[in-house]
């Protein structure tokens, strides 16, 4: 969560200038109070229990006291649906532990929950894009795959993901009102997703070169850099 924080720190312009071309262009603003106040959360129970003493216990609380912090302090649609998938992980991890199926689980019953609230299905140019791949992709590995290696097939399949929606029409959302404006540009929820899971293996400075593939170099700020963390674009 840490790491996802510091991403979401180097990447907020770039998620902003994705918003402003096909939505409110405040969900840098928004994801960033998210992962903020999480933090916040994570402090105070570091304060009192060390969570990385704590093994399976200690990352459940740790998931647990982020999605409270998404569903009850973030604005917008996205930052409650994020809480929807944190807090699905930390009823898993909490009951499998830190395994890859527990990792599985969590996402597909998260992806369950947020096509329930939101009413969002692939191909609606949404989160949801980038979150069904990774979810079929862990569905797809065995259960003795450790969770390392799980979550970078999660964080490959969702910014394929991420690069499809760029080809999609939005048919949901605040994109879906912007018409031709939104063509050509990946969804920010879906790139933020793919982030959360390339973070697992360190932070992400640059969301450039994951969408050069359909994208170019319209990704607007930090374009040239590359990312620190290992998933492979």
């Amino acid at each position: 969560m840490r790491r996802f924080a510091d991403t979401v720190r180097s990447t907020q312009a770039q998620l902003t200038a994705l918003d402003q071309q096909v939505g409110d262009g405040d969900f840098g603003t928004n994801l960033s109070a998210g992962t903020v106040a999480a933090l916040t959360r994570l402090d105070a129970l570091d304060a009192l229990t060390p969570l990385d003493a704590c093994g399976a216990t200690g990352a459940a609380a740790a998931l647990e006291a982020a999605a409270t912090a998404f569903l009850d302090e973030v604005g917008g649609t996205s930052g409650p649906l994020f809480g929807l998938l944190l807090q699905s992980l930390a009823a898993s991890v909490a009951e499998l532990g830190l395994t890859t199926p527990a990792l599985t689980r969590g996402v597909v019953k998260g992806l369950a929950a947020i096509r329930r609230v939101g009413g969002a299905a692939p191909g609606d140019k949404t989160l949801v894009d980038a979150l069904a791949p990774a979810a079929a992709a862990l569905e797809a590995l065995p259960a003795r795959t450790v969770p390392a290696a799980a979550l970078d097939a999660a964080a490959e399949a969702a910014w394929q993901g991420v690069r499809d929606t760029a080809r999609l029409r939005a048919r949901m959302g605040r994109s879906s009102y912007v018409g031709a404006r939104a063509a050509g540009v990946p969804d920010p929820g879906a790139v933020a997703v793919a982030l959360f899971f390339a973070s697992a293996a360190g932070s992400v400075e640059d969301v450039t070169p994951y969408l050069s593939a359909t994208w170019g170099t319209a990704a607007g700020p930090g374009v040239g850099h590359t990312p620190s963390g290992s998933a492979t674009p």
